[in-house]
């Protein structure tokens, strides 16, 4: 069975958004074909004008957008600068309601998730963004169960990722559903990277996350960096920030919604990382990150990022 995929475009997409996942199903196809079998994806490029200018100033040509009732097996939207004129066009969220209800599953890339959900696909469910987005994401739809650190997430028909190259790892665990994954593994091969990439948005800079708040500690964060290395305590940065330790606690978890230690675990985490990104011991690590212990770091790598430290040194450094 021939497995039909339209891919809406725009002009300011994220133009990795469509190549990405249009290689991962063209790969597939090519894996099927040397093995002497029929190909299983159609991918087709839809849009309201054709053609489309993306973000990095490639266009792109698309096919006009279908408006029979013809089943589809995936609609899949792509993020980009122009998500947010889209979401206030009223004849693309009527276009993407009338075409999702003939599509057997639906999939967003990055910012393209909130179409989705002002198209109101994603009311009550889980679903991933790109994690600069993600504190925008959440006012403009509480209703919506998000997910920051996921790569891809899947609820029901619904599968959703973070930003730009995730739209690889969503494509690759479609095909991986629909195939198998012997076929996926083949693909993730050819393509040269992960199946299923340790961690997760997770892996990205703890201090660049920290950037999207108000600024109101950002001296208590530079403070916490200059001194990873040294024990910390809840009091200690109580001091720092002219607080009692208890309204600090509350003042940090309302501006960041999250704990200050919890913030100093995540920064240390983010150390530690960089650290066996340059090929240095564990011990080391642990030690210049404030861990103390290769035992207390490996504990808190393996809850954040779902890997050891010493198998993320041996995929990750130079």
């Amino acid at each position: 069975m021939t497995r039909r995929i339209e891919i809406l475009a725009y002009d300011a997409v994220q133009v990795l958004d469509i190549t990405g996942p249009m290689q991962v199903f063209a790969s597939a196809n090519e894996q099927l074909i040397a093995a002497g079998k029929t190909a299983a994806y159609e991918v087709e490029t839809v849009s309201a004008t054709s053609p489309v200018k993306s973000s990095s100033g490639l266009a792109l040509l698309a096919n006009p957008l279908p408006n029979d009732v013809s089943a589809i097996d995936t609609l899949l939207v792509p993020g980009g600068y122009g998500i947010d004129r889209l979401c206030e066009d009223a004849d693309i969220l009527g276009w993407l309601t009338a075409r999702a209800a003939n599509a057997r599953r639906i999939a967003s890339v990055c910012s393209g998730a909130f179409l989705l959900a002002t198209a109101g696909f994603l009311d009550g469910k889980q679903a991933a963004t790109h994690w600069q987005r993600c504190a925008e994401f959440k006012r403009r739809f509480p209703e919506v169960r998000l997910k920051a650190d996921p790569i891809y997430v899947q609820d029901g028909s619904i599968w959703t990722s973070a930003g730009v190259t995730a739209g690889i790892d969503l494509a690759l665990a479609l095909v991986q559903e629909d195939l198998g994954r012997e076929l996926a593994l083949q693909v993730a091969r050819q393509l040269v990277v992960f199946l299923k990439r340790p961690g997760g948005q997770s892996q990205f800079s703890a201090a660049l996350t920290l950037q999207n708040d108000s600024g109101r500690f950002d001296q208590l964060h530079s403070w916490m960096i200059e001194n990873l290395q040294n024990p910390i305590t809840l009091n200690d940065m109580a001091e720092q920030a002219v607080m009692s330790p208890r309204t600090l606690s509350r003042h940090y978890k309302k501006e960041t919604g999250r704990s200050p230690m919890r913030t100093l675990e995540e920064l240390r985490l983010d150390q530690a990382r960089q650290l066996l990104e340059q090929d240095r011991p564990v011990a080391q690590a642990a030690s210049r990150s404030g861990f103390g212990t290769e035992e207390t770091l490996r504990q808190a790598f393996q809850r954040r990022f779902g890997v050891s430290p010493q198998a993320y040194r041996e995929r990750f450094s130079g």
